[in-house]
């Protein structure tokens, strides 16, 4: 297959003999369809539900059990053989849902298909159902679609595609039509590809389907999913070996005193009896039924913890884990964009952010920071919203933000600082704007100023806005009040820049300024903070919407923003690593990015790997790594599902924790798999053996002493029990 995201658009277009005005005709659609078939996702065909029993009754301990029940009913004692049978019967039954909610996973990544697309073809735009596309298609893409096959992109108008279930990353990807050099470049640095499962969120565009079906990104998940295999937990594993010494105890005990009565010249047929019988009291029939209990009570506990559990073995497996490997958006991070950083005249200003707000009274202190809030609030798309689910913080309903993430956080942080964005529309209304795009890397946005309506208008908050604006616009001024707003890449603001807000007034910017903001910027940039710059025009008169009015702009600072940690986490980190526990971060996202985190919660020395360097090692030299490496970003499923099955290797009990699609196949190979309960997609759901409710790591913390507690329980006295004595304790 050729490496799409490396070759220019119309390269794609030739090469898959595709027109991007007119599309596919509809006989080379049929062609195609007859060549490549639907796309859809093929489900290979699965364990059948008798396959599936017969797995359940077949095994060693549970061999011996129905021997033992054929032989006690033999002897009379159907008491105890009708107890073994209900064990017998218990477990089975128990074991056959755990396998058969296993063979879903498939079905839940089946849901993620879109029903209908709209495309171009015989040179007209058509609607119909996702599964007829063919590669060479023209696909028609904007805003709430969700990308049906993978595509190079022919055609970009501020594209933005939410790619976190694919690649674990929290922001949009902001497209382009560019080609990417490198064939290995990540999965989240194609800029110039869509890929299937994936939505967009902003923008529109067109693309031409390069992959269909099982050749998806999507369909090689699917393929990983159905590949991995699922691994024995320690108490099967531990059961399963007492089976057979069992039946070795068994078959030794009926051979020895078979031979003894036989040289002392008794009825064979007694000695027959008396030796089975010999061997059946030797085995502990109460065990399986004691162990499923005990497991049972300890995922009733873990539930109160928050910890909900999907198969049963697995509270004795997380007792038993050694090595954790955690997704880091959403897990150990808040899934939540939040502006922590602003810069403003080089001095810089830490913030502290939440993952819901109520409207604050504060103010701040300077004017720079307060023009730094308008700015980022005004220009853009974002709204806030009441999240009564959320309840109260500080007497007032929590809020939150709609739209996109980096532009909801910007107006979260002015909501915080009592500058609301709905009440800054009220006095400052957008009356024209430049939409965001790819090349110049900024928005801008025009509004009017206006003085309260009347005294019940009339906020304390916003009037002292409204007079530092009018300071710093009143040099400007005549007649009507008018202002643009900027924000974007700082590199591209400072293209178009000539002044900085300094204090309280402009200074023209000469190549000190220029130099103090780079240098900001590229720091900010190295703590993994996505970094936004935010800039103003004062304009004389109402003003036209085109590229003029990002000219001579005033830079007024920059703002840094990232998906933070959970405060929690790092304690919970921390109680891992005292315990033993080796805690290992394993995302899509940025180096850069992860390593901040990683930091900040005490994972690892700071050493980053990436997909493309895991891509280069050997077998000897990756069991070095992930034994020395505890940092691993911009991975591919692949990648994930070869550093668990390599800590698996070295007789590591794994823990693998996620809430993506691309989480899916490690989630299923793991010993124990641990899926998001409110971010986590029903992929990874389908595929895990655990899901926290509160998609929060110190949940497994808390999981792993119940767990513990679980599987420490003495089941010795039960065990030599008879089913019987056993059924009366119950």
């Amino acid at each position: 297959m050729s490496a799409w995201h490396t070759r220019a658009s119309q390269d794609v277009l030739a090469e898959l003999s595709s027109d991007g005005a007119c599309g596919l005709s509809d006989a080379e659609v049929a062609r195609r369809q007859a060549q490549h078939g639907p796309n859809e996702l093929a489900e290979s065909k699965g364990r059948s539900v008798w396959a599936i029993i017969w797995e359940q009754i077949s095994g060693i301990m549970i061999v011996i059990l129905l021997v033992a029940a054929g032989v006690s009913a033999f002897l009379g004692d159907f008491e105890d053989a009708l107890v073994i049978l209900i064990i017998v019967v218990l477990n089975a039954a128990l074991g056959f849902s755990q396998e058969y909610r296993a063979e879903q996973s498939m079905a839940a990544l089946r849901n993620m298909a879109v029903p209908t697309v709209r495309v171009r073809r015989n040179g007209r735009l058509q609607e119909l159902p996702a599964r007829e596309l063919v590669p060479g298609d023209i696909l028609m893409l904007e805003a709430g679609n969700r990308v049906p096959a993978d595509a190079r992109i022919v055609e970009n108008a501020s594209l933005r595609i939410q790619e976190a279930a694919l690649t674990g990353e929290s922001v949009a990807v902001e497209k382009s039509v560019e080609p990417v050099g490198a064939e290995d470049t990540p999965l989240g640095d194609r800029r110039g590809m869509v890929y299937s499962g994936t939505e967009v969120i902003y923008g529109r565009g067109a693309a031409v389907v390069t992959s269909i079906g099982m050749q998806t990104e999507l369909g090689k998940i699917a393929d990983l999913i159905q590949g991995a295999e699922d691994e024995q937990t320690p108490l099967q594993q531990r059961l399963d070996d007492l089976g057979k010494q069992l039946a070795l105890l068994a078959l030794a005990i009926v051979a020895i005193v078979f031979a003894l009565g036989f040289f002392r010249g008794e009825n064979w047929q007694t000695l027959l009896l008396t030796a089975v019988s010999l061997a059946v009291a030797a085995v502990p029939e109460g065990l399986p039924a004691v162990v499923t209990i005990c497991l049972a009570l300890g995922a009733q506990r873990m539930l109160k913890r928050r910890a909900l559990i999907r198969k049963l073995p697995a509270v004795e497996t997380l007792g038993s884990v050694t090595v954790i490997c955690s997704d880091k958006t959403g897990t150990l991070t808040e899934n939540r964009m939040t502006v922590t950083v602003m810069d403003v005249a080089g001095e810089r200003e830490d913030i502290a952010g939440t993952r819901a707000i109520a409207l604050s009274d504060e103010k701040p202190e300077s004017s720079a920071l307060l023009l730094m809030m308008v700015g980022g609030a005004l220009c853009n798309d974002a709204t806030l919203e009441d999240a009564p689910e959320i309840g109260q913080i500080d007497g007032a309903t929590a809020l939150r933000a709609i739209g996109d993430p980096t532009e909801g956080a910007l107006v979260i942080a002015s909501a915080r600082q009592g500058l609301p964005k709905t009440a800054l529309e009220t006095r400052m209304p957008r009356i024209d704007e430049l939409p965001f795009d790819s090349d110049r890397k900024r928005m801008t946005t025009v509004h009017q100023l206006r003085q309260p309506l009347d005294a019940e208008h009339a906020l304390p908050q916003l009037d002292e806005t409204f007079v530092t604006l009018e300071h710093a616009f009143r040099p400007h001024r005549n007649g009507e009040g008018f202002v643009a707003f900027t924000k974007g890449a700082v590199d591209s603001m400072l293209e178009v820049t000539d002044s900085v807000w300094v204090g309280d007034r402009t200074v023209a910017i000469n190549d000190d300024w220029r130099s103090r903001i780079g240098e900001a910027n590229t720091e900010l940039a190295k703590e993994g903070l996505r970094v936004l710059g935010v800039a103003f025009r004062p304009l004389d008169g109402k003003p036209r919407a085109d590229h003029s009015l990002e000219d001579q702009l005033t830079f007024v600072g920059m703002v840094g923003m990232i998906d933070p940690a959970r405060p929690e986490v790092r304690d919970a980190v921390e109680t891992c690593q005292q315990a033993g526990i080796r805690v290992v971060m394993i995302t899509g996202d940025h180096p850069v990015t992860a390593a901040a985190i990683a930091r900040e919660l005490g994972i690892g020395d700071g050493n980053v790997l990436s997909g493309q360097d895991l891509n280069k090692l050997d077998e000897a030299q990756l069991a070095r790594t992930v034994g020395e490496t505890s940092i691993f970003a911009r991975v591919s499923p692949e990648n994930k599902l070869q550093l668990v099955r390599a800590l698996q290797s070295q007789d590591n009990i794994v823990s693998m924790t996620g809430d993506g699609v691309n989480d899916a196949p490690a989630l299923r190979q793991a010993n124990i798999g641990v899926a998001m309960g409110i971010t986590g997609t029903d992929v990874s759901k389908e595929a895990s053996d655990m899901v926290l409710l509160d998609d929060n790591f110190s949940t497994i913390v808390a999981a792993v002493t119940e767990a513990v507690s679980s599987t420490t329980t003495s089941v010795s006295s039960f065990a030599t029990s008879s089913p019987a004595t056993l059924a009366k304790s119950l």
